[in-house]
């Protein structure tokens, strides 16, 4: 059975040396108003506002919090979740994770209901859309109209051991036409620049053939 003291003068003779985004220890002792009571590390007393917590909490109930600020009458404000970007990156393993147990399928948008969304997760709307903005941002979700679904990730082509990519048949029959065709090119190029070899040019006019004089021999023994 937990006892909890509730006597009002007891945290005014402790020094309050709590810093912001520092986890404690809370028992939950008292609900007002505003929200809850609780005890930081059996020394201190805190509230956690009603318009921050997203979860079933009960009288004498144990649960890890956040130092949310210390204010200058030396009242001390809590959080449940972590502070800052470490909270959304806990938060989006959390929706990950549940997105996984459920087949790959949740039916929660940003659109949906506050109640909704503190009921499956037990944050605030505005946390939720943050968390899945982080997710699609990092492309391992997709947006549906009516819920989110696990992005699967795409399957790369295969790799042989020496690094280079696989080429198949139809890759190789392409490499062959090509080298087929460029050396057919390079022939025909050949002939052409022959042809030319054996055009001269005048001075400017059409180019005229250059015909072979005959050799003729000559005879000395006839002389």
């Amino acid at each position: 059975m937990v006892t909890i003291n509730h006597n009002k003068g007891w945290t005014k003779e402790k020094q309050v040396d709590f810093h912001v985004g520092q986890k404690v220890a809370l028992l939950i002792s008292v609900r007002t108003e505003r929200g809850f009571v609780a005890v930081i590390n059996g020394t201190h007393k805190g509230i956690l506002y009603k318009n921050e917590v997203f979860q079933p909490l009960k009288i004498g109930q144990e649960i890890d919090g956040f130092i949310k600020k210390v204010r200058d009458d030396k009242k001390i404000d809590l959080r449940l979740q972590k502070p800052g970007y470490e909270a959304i990156k806990a938060l989006s393993r959390k929706i990950m994770d549940n997105i996984k147990q459920q087949g790959g399928f949740i039916p929660l948008t940003d659109k949906s209901r506050p109640n909704v969304i503190a009921d499956h997760f037990g944050i605030s709307k505005k946390t939720f859309k943050k968390a899945i903005g982080n997710l699609y941002k990092k492309r391992l979700i997709t947006l549906e109209k009516n819920g989110i679904r696990l992005l699967e990730k795409k399957a790369e082509s295969p790799v042989r051991s020496s690094g280079v990519s696989y080429r198949g048949p139809a890759a190789r029959l392409r490499k062959g036409v090509t080298h087929k065709n460029a050396s057919q090119g390079k022939r025909g190029t050949d002939k052409t620049h022959g042809a030319a070899a054996r055009r001269l040019p005048t001075g400017g006019g059409p180019a005229i053939t250059a015909r072979r004089r005959p050799v003729v021999k000559a005879n000395f023994h006839n002389r």
